[in-house]
């Protein structure tokens, strides 16, 4: 019985173990493929950069008008990576999850760009051994006690847009 006790005992740890195992060896392989296409950007390496995407990938940027498709991005990017150099982000820090499947992750994280600290947020789904991008959002920061001299910075180009949207419908 005690043979019998251990040997269950050993058989859970060590199913637990490789569980966490998968668990951190996915979060490593989003980190890289996310380090991977920030990497591209700053190398302005097109085709790494958008063969880390989807084909039906969607690109949020900071503007309010950036809301695009990967082909619509790629054409707006297409001058950026033809000069050479794109945009230059570095994760300073990233939180990861999953589905319980394991084959969809999302995140969140903050980067260091020329528009000092940003955030980017996403999804991105496993197909077959690679994790793809397939929605990504980067939005400023503003530290809440500055909110309102920002507002003031961007109300009158804001509230432009806000007509321009609402007259739509």
């Amino acid at each position: 019985m005690r043979t019998l006790f251990l040997s269950l005992a050993v058989l859970t740890l060590v199913s637990f173990d490789s569980l966490n195992y998968k668990v951190f060896d996915e979060k490593e392989q989003v980190n890289r493929t996310l380090d991977a296409w920030h990497k591209a950007a700053a190398e302005a390496k097109a085709e790494i950069y958008f063969g880390m995407m989807t084909e039906d990938a969607i690109f949020i940027g900071t503007d309010p008008t950036e809301n695009w498709d990967k082909k619509a991005f790629q054409a707006f990017a297409k001058p950026y990576f033809d000069k050479g150099k794109a945009w230059d982000f570095k994760a300073i820090e990233r939180h990861i999850y999953f589905d319980k499947s394991g084959k969809l992750a999302w995140f969140d994280e903050l980067l260091d760009t020329h528009m000092k600290i940003c955030r980017g947020s996403g999804v991105l789904v496993k197909i077959g051994s690679e994790w793809k991008i397939k929605h990504y959002v980067l939005s400023m920061t503003i530290p809440n006690d500055n909110i309102n001299e920002v507002v003031k910075i961007i109300a009158p180009i804001e509230d432009s847009l806000l007509k321009k949207i609402l007259n739509k419908g």
